[in-house]
């Protein structure tokens, strides 16, 4: 509670009210506290220094309390970047934050000072270490109920998300408050490569839902032939399963760009080719008995002839282009747990 002095009530970042989701642990740093999506002392594994950049950036963390506070104080220290801060109130963004050039600072957000859920979801592009949270003015103060389905979604910078408004707004975010799934965002953008460290992070993070949008990257960095690739697939999935026998695992085959479909990679794959190379490892687990285990070819979410519309770059959606994605893979993600 407040105290007499009117002072807020401080909680460390790793106070369990603090109801955080789509995180591991924490990483700590003169006082402060970063959130984190990996085990660091596993991320080595990787022999990639932009991966081990990439597993410290807090895509998809967030907590979330139930509270009559009048007042949200934070104090962070944010590197910079372009990606905001959001600070959502009963599923409505009540606040956005821009770290413009990092540094430290602190920040009051106005509260309801009436029992509400507020939500704090950090940059997905930019490392914030957390302070002391503040509630000033509140008699209630517990972690906000979380019963949805827990959904693990791997992938590329398509599901890391480099452009939407906010990491409330990015179509894994979106599809995630929109059914109440927890959401775990695994993705890591230009270092989609199946690594081993992911299969065992996902296959040990206990869920309903994975999905894994995966071949874009694969075929950008021409890292895989036709003859590595399909294996490649068969053993990240099959890792998983060996721990998640029940989760549904839907494999997302390569979102459509245009100018890449026909284009010969380094490896001689094209982006259709690479597309259809998931198909097939994926159809013959499901011939090997794997029942739970879906395809859903990229195309399906977002057809050819609509991909210009929805990217800003030929591969990457539009702030807009996230909200479309998430309106059109939430159904089928959806159909896959209601089945």
């Amino acid at each position: 509670m407040t105290g007499p002095d009117g002072a807020a009530e401080n909680l460390a970042p790793d106070d369990p009210r603090l109801g955080w989701d789509g995180i591991c642990g924490f990483e700590a740093r003169g006082g402060l506290l970063l959130p984190l999506r990996l085990p660091q002392e596993r991320v080595a594994t990787t022999l990639s220094a932009n991966f081990a950049r990439l597993a410290r950036l807090p895509v998809g963390a967030r907590f979330a309390v139930r509270t009559d506070a009048d007042r949200l104080l934070l104090e962070l220290a944010a590197e910079p970047g372009d990606g905001p801060l959001d600070v959502l109130v009963d599923g409505r963004l009540a606040h956005r934050w821009r770290p413009a050039g990092g540094g430290t600072g602190r920040l009051a957000v106005a509260l309801p000072g009436k029992p509400a859920d507020v939500e704090v979801w950090l940059p997905q592009l930019s490392r914030t270490w957390l302070g002391p949270v503040g509630f000033h003015g509140h008699r209630l103060l517990e972690p906000a109920r979380r019963d949805g389905a827990r959904w693990v979604a791997y992938g590329s910078s398509l599901t890391h998300a480099m452009y939407p408004h906010g990491p409330s707004e990015s179509w894994a975010s979106l599809v995630a408050r929109r059914h109440g799934w927890r959401l775990r965002n695994l993705g890591f953008a230009g270092e989609a490569y199946l690594d081993p460290l992911v299969a065992r992070v996902v296959r040990d993070t206990p869920a309903e839902l994975v999905t894994l949008e995966i071949g874009t990257n694969a075929y950008l960095r021409g890292a895989f032939t036709a003859r590595s690739w399909g294996p490649a697939v068969c053993g990240f999935v099959e890792t998983i399963r060996d721990a998640q026998p029940d989760a549904e695992i839907a494999v997302v085959a390569a979102l459509p760009s245009v100018e890449r479909e026909q284009t010969v990679n380094a490896a001689g794959l094209t982006l259709a080719g690479i597309r259809e190379l998931t198909g097939d490892a994926v159809r013959v687990l499901q011939g090997l008995g794997d029942t739970r285990l879906h395809l859903i070819d990229g195309r399906q979410v977002l057809p050819l002839a609509e991909a210009e519309e929805v990217y800003v770059d030929g591969l990457h959606p539009t702030p807009a282009g996230e909200h479309r994605l998430a309106g059109q893979i939430g159904p089928i993600l959806r159909s896959l747990l209601d089945g």
